[in-house]
């Protein structure tokens, strides 16, 4: 595979001439708007590179791809067993902080998802023309804590100085031909995907893996089916945490809006920060590629074109409780279904809330309701995922099920085999068994591997045995996990947060995470009742206060459900402790704890816990705080049996 718009040895490139190196790019490059300005870059590497590289030996590539990012690296050159990522600033007279940090990220994107470049020396190389040359330390540089930075006569001394002492040598048509493996984050596949990247460009589509691809086509031919036999289907698409339900849900929906505009697909959430967050990401990245190509477009017109993909289900419920008719919307996923919400918090709501007494459908029978109002087809994708009800009031996918049972037997249902064959998803035996007689079960609608701990695929099932007190499982998971995703414990936070500063590089995202019911953590300066802004936390720069770099906020498992972020800190709260080799399970009202005695409840108490420790992709640290011996809050037992349960199954301590 040609990931390069150019690529030659570097002996050929110092022969051959500037007007076809150059040809061969502009050939490559599909951007016509940004043409003359990317061309006067090109010339002007091309005649500093002519120069700087005489006398080396080795391999050059211009624009080599990194898909997860959606963007081009300016150049690698590999010399003896050294790549080098050159990111070129031309006219620029000093080094950018933004640039340091998009050269070290692009070092880190081939270390994790470029199998050629896991073990490789990567050396990010930042070439301002007009600044002076820094010194620099190799071995921080190769850590990826420090940058070389030069000027356009300092890179041959830079490369030699690093690479002269080393006698191996990549094999560079194996390294150049290696698979790639991105497992890109939910904000980044949302904004690759509205700029018309496919779903195999940026996830992670390893066949014996991953069957993201397959569950889309599976879909997409029961849309289309439906539509030529004016059919109304639903499809139930379910997943352990992080296998990229989310990821397929968008999708989807791109897809078919991109291609078929009259079916006006929209994928919808009633996970209020996620949909925050994307927009609010849409949208940024809107601003920013317009700009690229030089076009002036607002934030507020970024967000009335980005907003009509990704939709607030609550809003999308609302507009159709107001107006009795037919939806625009001919196919609509739905994320996170079984979180919809029952029959009686939504009588609750609508009498508190619109004055509609004696409202008598849950979420999902109104929701069926109002896409069985087409007078031909139409096609509803739900996305459950199992054992993450963490709402009073959510549903699950029984009452999805029920609604179909009762009222609307005319539809075809499509369901993954997960659902009759594990009561993580449907509890009651007498549904699974109607289900499996009135529907049509498929596996291409499982997908059985979590990507989001792309280090490791068992994270999610180490976190499922922790919770269920298989202290021998998941000890066994842990020693095979711990290597590729580091997990500490701590009983001090400050070195927790010192841990996600020392191990964070470049962009990477780190953040602090508690259940929202560990309310006395109030007492070692962790305030969960403290409303944060989902976009501010997720996606500002290290540098403002309000994002999660800062170590100041933190998020619950309402803000962080859905989405993921590098590596977290989750701070674990008095409310679910064990004693007796059990859990407990605890509220705080006024000033004192209460026991949680409804089953419900304590369910959706472990499942935010759940969430809580999923939602790292490179690593975390578990800190259980010391206990007070003043504080009739927080006694030392609420605390020091967690601890010590966590230390037995293998975690290791950080003091």
């Amino acid at each position: 595979m040609n990931r390069a718009y150019y690529k030659n040895s570097i002996t050929d490139f110092l022969k051959e001439d500037s007007s076809l190196i150059l040809g061969e790019l502009s050939l490559n490059h599909t951007n016509r708007s940004l043409e003359d300005l990317q061309k006067n870059a090109w010339v002007k590497q091309i005649e500093i590179l002519k120069k700087e590289l005489i006398g080396l030996s080795g391999s050059l590539y211009f624009e080599f791809q990194i898909p997860r990012m959606g963007k081009r690296v300016d150049n690698i050159i590999i010399v003896n067993d050294y790549v080098f990522v050159l990111e070129f600033k031309v006219g620029d007279n000093s080094f950018g902080k933004n640039a340091e940090l998009q050269v070290i990220d692009y070092c880190l994107d081939l270390k994790n998802f470029h199998e050629g470049s896991h073990f490789a020396k990567l050396v990010p190389l930042l070439v301002a023309t007009n600044a002076y040359n820094s010194e620099f330390n190799l071995d921080e540089v190769l850590n990826h804590n420090q940058v070389v930075k030069c000027n356009q006569i300092g890179i041959r001394n830079a490369i030699n100085l690093i690479a002269k002492s080393s006698n191996e040598v990549i094999d560079v048509s194996e390294w150049e031909n290696s698979i790639y493996k991105p497992t890109p984050t939910i904000v980044e596949v949302a904004q690759a995907l509205y700029k018309g990247h496919k779903v195999e460009e940026i996830s992670r589509h390893d066949s014996g893996n991953i069957n993201l691809n397959k569950t889309s086509n599976y879909i997409s031919n029961v849309i289309e089916e439906s539509k030529q036999n004016s059919k109304k289907s639903i499809c139930f698409i379910t997943g352990v945490p992080g296998a990229g339900k989310t990821l397929a849900g968008l999708s989807i929906a791109n897809d078919r809006m991109r291609s078929q505009e009259d079916e006006h697909a929209v994928f919808l959430s009633g996970n209020g920060p996620l949909v925050e967050v994307l927009r609010e990401a849409l949208a940024r990245d809107y601003v920013i590629t317009s700009k690229e190509k030089g076009e002036r477009v607002t934030k507020d017109e970024a967000k009335r074109r980005t907003n009509a993909f990704i939709q607030n289900i609550h809003h999308f419920r609302d507009e159709y409780l107001k107006y009795n008719i037919e939806p625009t919307e001919k196919v609509v996923v739905f994320d996170e279904a079984q979180r919809a919400w029952s029959k009686e918090q939504v009588r609750s709501f609508m009498k508190r809330k619109k004055g509609i007494e004696n409202f008598e459908m849950s979420e999902p029978e109104f929701l069926i309701d109002v896409m069985n109002r087409h007078k031909d087809w139409c096609t509803i994708v739900c996305l459950i995922g199992g054992g993450q009800e963490i709402n009073t009031g959510e549903a699950g996918l029984e009452e999805w099920i029920s609604a179909f049972e009762k009222n609307y037997k005319n539809w075809e249902i499509h369901f993954s085999n997960s659902i009759i064959n594990s009561s993580n998803y449907i509890k009651e035996e007498k549904q699974r068994i109607w289900l499996r007689e009135n529907g049509v079960s498929e596996t291409d609608l499982h997908l059985a591997v979590s990507v989001r701990s792309y280090r490791s695929e068992k994270v999610s099932e180490f976190v499922h045995q922790l919770l269920e007190l298989n202290k021998v499982r998941a000890k066994v998971l842990y020693s095979e996990i711990k290597k590729p995703f580091p997990i500490y414990l701590t009983r001090n936070v400050e070195v927790a947060k010192k841990w996600l500063r020392q191990q964070s590089k470049g962009t990477e995202r780190y953040g602090l995470v508690a259940s929202s019911g560990s309310r006395r953590l109030k007492a070692i300066g962790v305030n969960v009742k403290n409303e944060i802004s989902a976009p501010n936390w997720f996606l500002n720069p290290s540098e403002d206060i309000r994002s999660s770099y800062f170590l100041e906020d933190v998020a619950t498992e309402f803000d962080i459900q859905g989405l993921e972020i590098d590596r977290t800190c989750l701070i674990w709260g008095a409310n679910f402790y064990l004693q007796n080799d059990d859990w407990v399970y605890q509220n705080f009202k006024g000033s004192k704890w209460q026991n949680i005695n409804k089953e419900v409840d304590k369910e959706y108490l472990k499942n935010s816990y759940r969430v809580l420790l999923t939602r790292a992709r490179q690593g975390m640290i578990i800190c259980v705080p010391d206990g007070s011996d003043t504080d009739h809050t927080r006694p030392k037992n609420f605390y020091d049996n967690t601890y010590d349960y966590l230390k037995e199954v293998g975690i290791e301590e950080l003091k």
